[in-house]
């Protein structure tokens, strides 16, 4: 049997002036006109979304959701009611994220990141406490490992991530970039396991690659007017908000680009040798 909360692709079975009838697992589904593709013929497939109406009666659309069951999301608050908070997540019908579900109480207007389940009668919902779905100790990545990151929560330490949708990390305060968002994706990669098997993870490529990057955006800087004020004794805070950077890696990064040549070292800061 179909569960609501997926996307599916779905043959069509017959065609009628009000619709097409879809069947998968011999189960039958109507998806109206106004839902089909322009051009549409018998045994194609249409890639569809099963949802609940407001009467709890299964029905399909060919417009997808912003997440389906099994994925994180950052949704909006449409609406709070005696049930629960009311998730926009792009259907007619929103999302409940029911009070037993919030890791804090929701308020409208207010975007949180979730994770979208199944309830006991099988129904889509909405549920901020996310440590309830993740692991914590890693299982089967390696240190430089290309991962996928959600950013979660910010921290006194950094920001708590979720690592390809199934582990919690951490992300060091000295790793942020400006302006990093919650609920954006971003490439990372495994920077240690801890001993406690714990998940540290880094934007930038580790090793001698991330010294590599590093090293191009110290100079794509330069380029502009030929200095830059920052040198050992810069804040790390400082060299972060510029560049992105963590001070150790800068400091490897400028100690390279000195031994080459590229640049000279002063008081005040970088100067580009042209």
């Amino acid at each position: 049997m179909l569960l609501p909360g997926y996307r599916y692709k779905l043959k069509i079975q017959d065609i009628t002036p009000k619709g097409v009838w879809l069947t998968a697992q011999e189960q039958q589904i109507f998806l109206p006109r106004s839902e089909c593709p322009e051009e549409i013929n018998p045994e194609e497939t249409i890639e569809v979304f099963l949802y609940l109406d407001r009467d709890n009666k299964p029905k399909v659309t060919t417009r997808m959701p912003l997440a389906q069951v099994g994925d994180f999301a950052l949704l909006k608050v449409q609406s709070v009611g005696s049930h629960g908070a009311f998730l926009d997540w792009g259907l007619e019908k929103d999302l409940l994220a029911p009070y037993s579900e919030q890791a804090q109480k929701m308020e409208e207007g207010r975007r949180y990141l979730v994770h979208i389940c199944h309830d006991k009668d099988s129904r889509p919902i909405a549920s901020s406490r996310l440590e309830k779905f993740l692991v914590k100790e890693n299982r089967d990545l390696s240190e430089g490992a290309e991962v996928d990151l959600l950013i979660w929560a910010f921290t006194d330490l950094g920001a708590k991530v979720i690592v390809n949708d199934y582990y919690e990390a951490l992300l060091y305060k000295d790793e942020i970039p400006p302006a990093l968002k919650r609920g954006e994706h971003h490439l990372g990669y495994v920077l240690r396991i801890r001993a406690d098997h714990r998940i540290d993870v880094t934007l930038r490529r580790p090793g001698a690659a991330g010294i590599k990057d590093a090293r191009e955006i110290i100079l794509q800087e330069l380029k502009k007017d030929g200095f830059l004020p920052l040198h050992d004794q810069s804040p790390p805070e400082q060299i972060r908000n510029q560049l992105g950077l963590s001070k150790k890696v800068f400091k490897k990064a400028v100690g390279g680009l000195y031994k080459d040549g590229l640049v000279a070292l002063g008081n005040q800061g970088i100067k580009l040798i042209p």
